[in-house]
């Protein structure tokens, strides 16, 4: 498996991977994904974006999301998963690939929003350094109508460089 920026070339298989996605977690996505435009968009913003790829097709997306204004310092982070490749290491590994991007963009910090009840979910950011940062009552409709909490986790990039550093990484990263 190979986890690089989205290409230009990957369109048609976001798109397969797109359809893929159970409906109810391609709200993750947070943009309307049925539109041919904004994968089309995606390959146009690339460094942002990011898949992992295997056997040529698409089996994971992660996007690290700078926030504007007051919060510039801030990504978001967005992992999605094949169903059918999940509980294989690929969402770590795509989670792990963002903090790495948030040192080169030099973001400060990462957030992530997940649903309350995705223990294994919240698990697995947690064992890579994010922790709970605010549990929203309510927040998220699911596609039944039924509402669920959503958690925000949170990751000080600067705790990951200072860690890097320490091991001798901070030149593979480059020295801030």
């Amino acid at each position: 498996m190979e986890i690089r920026q989205l290409e230009l070339r990957d369109h048609d298989a976001v798109e397969r991977f797109v359809a893929r996605i159970p409906e109810g977690d391609r709200t993750f996505f947070k943009e309307d994904v049925a539109d041919r435009k904004v994968v089309a968009a995606w390959t146009e913003l690339g460094a942002t974006r990011s898949v992992a790829v295997d056997g040529g097709a698409v089996v994971g997306y992660v996007a690290l999301i700078p926030l504007p204004g007051w919060s510039s310092h801030v990504g978001e982070v967005r992992v999605i998963v094949d169903p059918d490749h999940r509980h294989r290491g690929i969402g770590r590994a795509l989670a792990r690939y963002a903090v790495l991007e948030a040192l080169t963009l030099g973001l400060r910090k990462m957030v992530v929003e997940v649903v309350a009840d995705q223990e294994a979910t919240i698990a697995m950011f947690r064992s890579l350094g994010f922790e709970p940062e605010a549990l929203l009552t309510d927040h998220v409709r699911d596609h039944d109508g039924g509402m669920r909490d959503l958690m925000v986790l949170a990751h000080s990039v600067d705790d990951s460089f200072a860690s890097m550093a320490a091991v001798g990484l901070g030149d593979a990263i480059g020295e801030r």
